[in-house]
């Protein structure tokens, strides 16, 4: 009888709090607050949209979205989710099939825990 065993090894994200405080200064809190929520809003999208393309095989267009993620992540201070898409545009320009399935799913649950991270975060603006 063969028995698989699941791995689950939980990673640690990182966010950079400097940048929201940062961004706080340069708009006020309600400006910082509201760039925030439609950052966090469009990095959901962008997400689920890089784990759609993955499984369609359009790897052009993956790593477009994948590069994309990787500006909005670095402007709110999602400093691990930024590196995560940045490793998924690299597998997708070595077209490694094996390695970019790995990363997308290793950016899904990076950028779960990124999203969740930033809202219980104690130095939030707003």
């Amino acid at each position: 009888m063969i028995r698989l065993r699941e791995f689950y090894r939980e990673e640690h994200i990182r966010l950079e709090p400097d940048r929201l405080t940062h961004l706080c200064r340069e708009m006020g809190a309600f400006g910082a607050d509201d760039l925030l929520c439609r950052a966090v809003e469009e990095l959901a999208l962008r997400l689920e949209r890089c784990e759609r393309l993955w499984r369609a095989g359009d790897c052009t267009e993956l790593r477009r979205c994948a590069r994309s993620t990787i500006g909005i992540a670095e402007q709110i201070g999602m400093v691990s989710l930024a590196r995560v898409a940045r490793d998924v545009v690299d597998c997708a320009d070595r077209r490694d099939p094996a390695a970019l399935g790995a990363t997308v799913a290793r950016l899904a649950r990076i950028g779960e825990r990124s999203l969740s991270a930033v809202w219980d975060s104690p130095g939030l603006p707003g």
